[in-house]
């Protein structure tokens, strides 16, 4: 495994260990890539050819995704088993809540700052395995009220079903309770038009809404930031014990550390389901084709990350 600049980028514990042992499908599908990026000839053991295909690897992965600062993210090449073709995991090593930066903690105008809050609320689950104040919300109401999201539905359910004195339930979350606790710049309906808002903001947004356009235009089979759960079951056994949730959140933890620590302890305890993308890689593949998903990911990304770093001062 190399770790550069806080970026993991690592092949699977299925290589051979034994010197000049053969290479694994995995060292195979990214060597044939590697291979195609030399400019001189040259004869390599296998062991130092494993090197190399390592070295090249994770160089190239790290000049896509080494500029993203506000996720950690970690590559991992996997070789397939009983018939499966090798596959390439993008993981998020990012836990809690996202720094949102002036989007919380500026006194700028509400409205920009909503805007910019909705954008990332809309669009960030294309790329980063997070999860945001509506899935908290809906999470919240199965745990707490069987699905209930008004006062009078939740009270009968705790009446009923949990026992609970009537004259008590006021000192209970309640779905009004949790709605009332959102910032201003939570709230959508709080977020500027376009024409209201400054041309530096309206600009970024724009970036974003086309990074996100381009991501969504990728072919599923050739995407690195796609994934499905069952085909990741495949080659890790064990991973539906993880909790479904993701590990990072847009909920900002000072208004609502006990409803995300209730929703987390599950992934604390088992692992979130961090997987940002799994894509299997048959011949018929070019992990070109899976690169250059890689750099339309980032772009979305740092498109995103723009966003966050701006400085409304010079709005």
């Amino acid at each position: 495994m190399a770790d550069l600049a806080g970026r993991a980028v690592a092949l699977s514990g299925d290589i051979p260990a034994l010197f000049d042992a053969p290479l694994a499908s995995h060292h195979k599908l990214i060597g044939r890539w590697a291979t195609s990026r030399e400019t001189t000839a040259k004869r390599y053991t296998r062991d130092q050819a494993r090197q190399r295909i390592e070295r090249l690897f994770d160089k190239a992965v790290l000049d896509i995704l080494g500029s993203v600062e506000f996720a950690d993210f970690r590559v991992a090449v996997l070789h397939g088993n009983e018939g499966y073709p090798p596959a390439i995991a993008v993981i998020c090593d990012s836990m809690g809540q996202l720094d949102l930066g002036w989007i919380e903690d500026s006194d700028a105008p509400i409205p920009w700052r909503a805007a910019a809050y909705k954008a990332l609320d809309d669009m960030l689950g294309r790329a980063l395995p997070i999860f945001g104040y509506q899935d908290l919300f809906d999470e919240i109401s199965m745990y707490y009220w069987d699905g209930a999201t008004d006062d009078e539905t939740a009270r009968q359910w705790i009446v009923e079903y949990q026992g609970m004195d009537p004259d008590d339930i006021e000192e209970l979350t309640l779905p009004s309770n949790m709605e009332s606790r959102r910032p201003d710049w939570m709230i959508a309906a709080n977020a500027g038009a376009s024409a209201e808002l400054p041309n530096g903001l309206h600009r970024k947004l724009e970036e974003l809404r086309k990074a996100y356009a381009a991501l969504g235009k990728l072919r599923p089979e050739r995407s690195a930031w796609q994934f499905d759960i069952e085909i990741a079951q495949e080659y890790l056994p064990g991973i539906e014990e993880c909790s479904t949730l993701p590990p990072l959140t847009l909920v900002p933890v000072e208004q609502f550390a006990r409803e995300v620590d209730d929703v987390g302890r599950h992934g604390m305890e088992y692992g979130f389901m961090d997987i940002a993308g799994f894509c299997p890689l048959p011949d018929s593949v070019p992990i070109d084709d899976w690169f250059a998903s890689l750099r339309v990911g980032a772009r979305f990304l740092l498109a995103a990350q723009d966003l966050i770093q701006l400085d409304p001062a010079n709005l």
